[in-house]
């Protein structure tokens, strides 16, 4: 019976507390163990992030004493010729079209297409026989008129014996004189007939004037050609000529140089700007600037023994207008640029780097002549940069630092 009591007033006690009572505690529990799981992590990730840090700089002390292999040149000074660039195009520097000067049917043709002609071979025969009869008419002209003379010159001694005789009167001597100097203007007249129709047979042979290569032919054997027809285009191709431009702002040391006698050198190149094609002499420049492109024509002749230009070819023409004597050159790309200015990587003797800040007057193909910063025999960095900070070590590797003869103006 006891037993039962206790378990009877246990019962009524817990139904006295109220609802929910002993749960409120759970929560608290649960967020302070997750306190204090979030603050170990977050002391962990902290340590870890500690510890990566300082591998990082580690490694990066360890990478700056580190030497980077780097390409070099040596700063030279030199006499640096400066070209200047422009676009030519190659020109014929003779080009005749042959047309006859009489009208007749062409008879033969004696070129190929495309043939190399000298000046003075023949071309094209046209028909002669309408001239041939020419002549021969005015050869009987000029033989009738000469008899009529001689004997109108018999007339005039006899006119002249008999009026110093008295038997004839003065003006029958004067109008046989008048006579006789007719006949000699018909006789003029004739020769010059004659020679008109032997110029005329000559024409009717037509003749390479200049030497070069024939073109295509417009005329065929048969045709009935006039003064007006064109019968082949010769160009000559040795010399050739190139024209090209140059703005004006750029003309001054050629100018000045033409009138000082001096010559200037031309050297063609490819569309690629890459080849050398061939290599000539400056001959003549135009008389006028072109107010809408600024510019000023240019000739230059061209030998083109091996035929490299060819007429209407388009090419990229260089021209040395001037050279900078004892000039500092560099590879251009040695030059760093930043917003600051321009500046190189000098190597020192112990070789570490550093920034030689650098003023530039004048960048040509893959060199730079630099005004100051460097010293002749200096040695920059030329690749490998962006690996690069000041007091870097590095291992130079030497590059070709090869004089900048023939490079392009940019």
């Amino acid at each position: 019976m006891a037993t039962q009591d206790v378990l009877t007033r246990s019962q009524e006690q817990k139904e006295d507390i109220p609802p929910g009572r002993h749960h409120r505690w759970v929560p608290w529990v649960l967020m302070a163990v997750f306190g204090v799981v979030a603050v170990l992590g977050w002391r962990a990730a902290n340590q870890r992030a500690k510890e990566e840090q300082a591998m990082r700089v580690a490694q990066a002390r360890a990478a700056a004493l580190r030497p980077v292999p780097v390409a070099v040149a040596k700063v030279t000074q030199q006499d640096f010729p400066v070209y200047l660039t422009g676009l030519g195009s190659v020109t014929a520097y003779n080009m005749d079209t042959i047309q006859p000067r009489v009208s007749g049917e062409i008879m033969k043709i004696f070129f190929r297409e495309g043939q190399f002609v000298q000046a003075g071979q023949l071309l094209a025969q046209i028909d002669p026989r309408p001239y041939q009869v020419q002549l021969q008419q005015a050869q009987g002209q000029l033989a009738r008129d000469q008899a009529q003379l001689n004997e109108a010159q018999l007339d005039l001694r006899r006119d002249r014996s008999l009026f110093a005789s008295g038997i004839v009167p003065r003006q029958q001597v004067d109008t046989q004189q008048a006579l006789v100097d007719q006949l000699q203007g018909s006789i003029a007249t004739d020769k010059a007939q004659i020679a008109s129709a032997q110029l005329n047979l000559q024409y009717c042979r037509l003749s390479a004037p200049i030497s070069g290569k024939i073109g295509l032919r417009m005329v065929d054997v048969g045709n009935i050609v006039q003064p007006t027809t064109a019968i082949v285009v010769i160009t000559q191709l040795q010399p050739i000529a190139v024209i090209f431009t140059l703005p004006e702002e750029q003309l001054g040391p050629i100018l000045r140089g033409l009138q000082a006698g001096e010559s200037f050198e031309v050297e063609a190149y490819d569309r690629a700007d890459v080849h050398r094609i061939a290599t000539g002499m400056l001959l003549a420049t135009d008389n006028l600037i072109n107010q809408n492109t600024g510019t000023l024509r240019l000739k230059a002749k061209f030998a083109n023994n091996n035929d490299a230009l060819f007429p209407n070819e388009f090419v990229n023409i260089r021209i040395r207008s001037q050279v900078l004597r004892n000039a500092l050159v560099v590879p251009a790309a040695a030059l760093q640029h930043t917003s600051r200015g321009n500046f190189v990587f000098v190597v020192r003797p112990d070789r570490t780097v550093e920034e030689r800040p650098v003023e530039t007057q004048l960048t040509q193909g893959n060199f730079v002549v630099l005004s100051s910063g460097v010293k002749p025999g200096e040695t920059v960095v030329t690749d490998g940069q962006d690996k690069l900070h000041v007091g870097s070590h590095v291992i130079p590797q030497s590059t070709s630092t090869s004089t900048a003869q023939g490079e392009q103006t940019s």
